[in-house]
């Protein structure tokens, strides 16, 4: 079995890579699935890739490069992980970045599949930035995608070409819109959403913190773990489970930032708590609260994801990480 993940250098990427070698691979549906043979990582730079194991391959490039895509994406290749993106804040502030690595990137990487046939399943992350301006209380399964940034809306775009190349039999695809990651481990990167974690992870490490917004914001989240666990289960999901729709959205919950530090502070003590700021920042703002913070994500229940218990289960798991 050969599995590649783009975005192969991140934080979730590896993670993955992780996972995937102590499974010995993935279960696609057959009898006896193949034992893993090579996992590729794929990122324009993977310096900081900590993966060790002789099944490992690393790749350093851009997703537009089309020569070294295709290079890449020789026969054999069984599983795309597509975790290459230009994260919301940069999408925002580079639109030409966002559409080159978010739109034009994905499109190679997919014609790349489509050469290699049908059978080649693909996963794509997409976000809860798909959605905004003027939602229901609660968002639920058949409520449509209104993106209010840049970001969203190539997020969008890569569902829907995921979505058609799936219909068309060119791939097997599989869209999961995930929540907000929290707490990501290392540096802060220009995700919007990145606070959430940065209001956790440096507290926690006895350095300060900054929040961008006030402390009644609420954000839908998920702890790293729980969304590795997500993309490989919307993997090995039989395509029947899926149906004709390709996109999901995934389980999360529900966290204000203010509960957010009480909990810190529970778990962590008044020193921890007392190291974040709050300092208003009127773009990160306008973008975070474009996004919904409550979904009944009941067809990801019945499909057999699964959210985390709350955001101090999520607290002490990074903690027993560090």
């Amino acid at each position: 079995m050969r599995i590649v993940i783009t975005g192969g250098g991140g934080m979730l990427g590896q993670m993955l890579a992780r996972c995937l070698i102590a499974r010995g691979g993935l279960a696609l549906g057959c009898d006896r699935s193949p034992a893993l043979g090579e996992i590729v990582l794929f990122d324009q730079n993977l310096q900081r890739t900590r993966v060790d194991d002789s099944r490992v391959r690393c790749i350093e490039g851009q997703v537009t490069d089309r020569t070294l895509i295709e290079r890449t994406f020789q026969p054999g290749v069984d599983a795309l992980f597509h975790l290459a993106a230009v994260v919301s804040a940069g999408a925002e502030l580079d639109f030409e970045q966002g559409m080159r690595v978010n739109v034009d990137g994905l499109r190679t990487i997919l014609d790349a599949c489509r050469r290699l046939g049908a059978g080649t399943r693909v996963v794509f992350p997409s976000s809860v930035a798909a959605f905004g301006g003027e939602l229901p209380p609660v968002v639920l399964d058949t409520t449509g995608a209104t993106p209010q940034s840049s970001y969203g809306t190539q997020k969008v775009i890569g569902e829907l070409l995921v979505n058609d190349m799936t219909r068309k039999g060119f791939i097997d695809g599989r869209s999961l819109r995930l929540p907000t990651i929290v707490v990501r481990p290392g540096k802060p990167n220009l995700a919007a959403s990145g606070f959430m974690s940065s209001i956790l992870r440096e507290p926690l490490a006895g350095e300060p913190a900054t929040c961008p917004v006030a402390p009644n914001t609420c954000m839908w989240i998920l702890s790293p773990q729980r969304a590795v666990d997500a993309l490989i289960h919307a993997m090995e999901l039989p395509a029947e489970r899926w149906g004709w729709n390709r996109t999901l959205n995934a389980p999360g919950i529900t966290v204000s930032v203010e509960h957010a530090l009480e909990t810190l502070k529970h778990v962590a003590g008044e020193r921890a708590s007392a190291l974040v700021r709050f300092e208003r920042d009127p773009a990160i703002e306008r973008i975070v609260l474009s996004w919904p913070a409550r979904f009944e994500t009941a067809r990801a229940t019945r499909l057999g994801f699964r959210a985390d218990g709350g955001i101090e289960d999520i607290i002490r798991a990074h903690l027993q990480s560090s």
